[in-house]
């Protein structure tokens, strides 16, 4: 299939996007990616090998665009993980602060002995 990536035209197929992706490890997914094999890659970083271009030289839309066409399963950005807040187990300096008589919250109850 012929698409455009970064105003360049590329000849893709899934065959080859596939032989292009083997071997190669799956970097940590923050935002756009793509389910190749039993694999999830970043969008980017596949658009960087089947490309050989930079990833500043093109979109994930463009790449997204082109992977959905040859029949890969894309997915938007991953939720986020929630934070934690340290209220139902605190953090090794909460405990000691608390152990020493330290303030719940903050450094202490705000007046200093000289």
């Amino acid at each position: 299939m012929r698409c455009v990536i970064a105003r360049y035209p590329f000849e893709l197929t899934k065959a080859g996007v596939l032989a292009s992706m083997e071997g190669v490890r799956p970097e940590l997914v923050s935002a756009e990616s793509v389910t190749i094999g039993r694999h999830r890659y970043p969008v980017k970083q596949v658009g960087q090998v089947i490309t050989r271009q930079d990833r500043r030289d093109f979109t994930s839309v463009e790449v997204t665009r082109a992977l959905t066409r040859l029949g890969f399963t894309c997915h938007d950005r991953p939720e986020t993980a929630p934070v934690d807040t340290g209220a139902s187990d605190p953090s090794p300096l909460r405990a000691a602060s608390a152990l020493l008589g330290g303030a719940e919250y903050g450094y202490g109850s705000g007046s200093m002995t000289v």
